[in-house]
């Protein structure tokens, strides 16, 4: 950073004891024994005290004041931008909040697998009350002028008011119900059940995941309850997935969705790691991503001109010709599981969590009736009766984490990936041939190019025009939907 040393310091320092909670966080989901999670709440929220104390010291705030006007360079003026953002809310929200949301976070994913594991809503109820609590209270310091859930949203996806996500979702909605009606005329493909032992999933989600350029000498693949990323930093990125020996398109889906937003970790410039401006530049962004590489690349006909033969040697006879499989991987229809939704019928469930998050967080729903408004929403939206919590509300684990604020970026990547799509079939002439020949470099460079390599040097929406041409919108998603619906695959 230009001319500030001591500053350039001190921020690295928060980004090392930042990479810590990630490494502990991701600990807590994969290997942590049960009996371990309150101590490890203990030192998350140690943790968290420690970067809201630096990211509060007078230094940081005096430096940041002094460097602004001298801040010339384009990395210079992103740095100072994100340090200040990040330390204008951190000023506003006491350290005593910060210790309380680690601990009751750190509490609250244990106790969602659990309750999870049971269906069991009662358990996990009073975890939900208190991170609720927590996060409303967070709100209310970090201040806003609509909702009170904007100031949750601007952590994820800075900038951006739910007003918004609403203008966004009250176009979508109408279109998306009327391709999933459309689809119901139309012949579907069954779910691709066989023989699928762990082992031969595992081994065909790492080659590809190889193949289309994650590279294991600086990451891993493990076992979660719910699939993630985490990245810890130059050369350590992780990703998780869970196995159903019966369906492989459930880790296999899962570990192409998490190796995109692995892709992105590791696409950022190592070099420049530590400073403020080498982050993601927003969670649509990195949803975009996961989503591109999961729906645009893995679900067409052209990659399982590729997969198809390798997936075949590695699963076996269970495997489904590719003339049945694609059309079953691409079929429209409601399903209980986010994670395992269609394309179309998947921004349905974000718009769920969406308004049943916003409404908790404006206090016009409180945890308690939360199972009762899922299930009606849910039937009105998808036609179908939930019977168990464990495939209603207690699926994810974005509330247990104080993930609130996060539901939406999935449904603004799935916008910025379509559009995404769109603009690099154009620079390169045909994207589907080089994906049926398994030619992914170019692909992935042209991510890193225009997506990875920018960091935060600017904004989400100004990357999305830069790359592709013109604003965030949703007319190149729906284009997409629309001709899966019709069977181009």
């Amino acid at each position: 950073m230009e001319g500030n040393s001591g500053l350039s310091t001190h921020w690295k320092e928060i980004t090392l004891l930042e990479s810590v909670q990630g490494v502990l966080g991701w600990d807590e989901q994969v290997m942590l024994p049960p009996k371990g999670a309150d101590w490890r709440g203990s030192q998350g929220a140690l943790l968290a005290r420690l970067v809201h104390e630096r990211l509060t010291d007078p230094f940081v705030w005096e430096s940041i004041q002094n460097a602004e006007s001298h801040a010339v360079l384009e990395a210079s003026r992103a740095n100072i931008r994100e340090m200040k953002r990040r330390v204008v809310r951190a000023r506003r929200i006491p350290g005593r909040l910060v210790e309380e949301l680690a601990r009751a976070t750190s509490r609250g994913v244990h106790i969602w697998q659990e309750a999870r594991s049971r269906g069991d809503f009662a358990k996990f109820l009073p975890e939900l009350q208190t991170i609720v609590r927590l996060k409303q209270e967070e709100a209310a310091c970090a201040g806003y002028e609509q909702s009170p859930y904007d100031a949750l949203l601007d952590e994820y996806e800075p900038g951006c008011r739910s007003s918004e996500i609403d203008s966004i979702f009250n176009k979508l909605e109408p279109a998306l119900a009327l391709l999933i009606r459309e689809a119901k005329g139309r012949p579907q493909g069954l779910a691709p059940k066989g023989n699928y032992p762990e082992e031969s999933q595992k081994k065909l989600g790492l080659e590809v995941s190889q193949a289309i350029g994650f590279d294991l000498q600086g990451g891993r693949l493990d076992t979660s309850a719910h699939p993630f990323c985490s990245g810890h930093g130059p050369g350590d990125c992780r990703i998780t997935t869970r196995y159903d020996e019966t369906d492989f398109t459930q880790s296999f889906y899962g570990i192409l969705h998490e190796t995109g937003h692995a892709l992105y970790e590791q696409g950022l410039p190592a070099e420049h790691a530590g400073q403020a401006w080498c982050v993601a530049s927003s969670l649509g962004m990195h949803e975009s991503q996961s989503r591109f590489w999961e729906n645009m690349v893995g679900r067409s006909s052209a990659f399982w001109d590729w997969c198809w033969p390798l997936a075949h040697r590695v699963l076996g006879p269970s495997l489904a010709a590719k003339e049945i499989l694609v059309p079953m991987i691409n079929r429209i229809g409601p399903s209980f599981i986010r994670v395992e939704s269609d394309e179309t019928c998947y921004n349905l469930h974000i718009l769920l969590r969406y308004r049943l998050e916003k409404a908790m967080i404006e206090g016009t729903l409180v945890p308690k009736d939360l199972p009762g408004a899922w299930n009606e929403a849910f039937e009105k939206a998808f036609g179908l009766k939930v019977t168990s919590d464990r495939e209603g509300c207690l699926q994810d684990v974005h509330w247990s984490t104080g993930g609130i604020g996060y539901f939406p970026t999935y449904t603004l990547g799935n916008l910025i990936a379509a559009q995404l799509r769109e603009a690099m079939d154009r620079d390169l002439g045909g994207m589907s041939q080089m994906v049926s020949r398994g030619e992914f470099a170019p692909i992935l460079g042209w991510l890193r190019e225009k997506v990875h390599h920018r960091g935060r040097l600017a904004t989400a929406l100004e990357i999305t025009r830069t790359a592709t041409g013109g604003p965030l919108e949703s007319d190149a998603l729906l284009r997409h939907l629309t001709k899966i619906g019709h069977g181009e695959f």
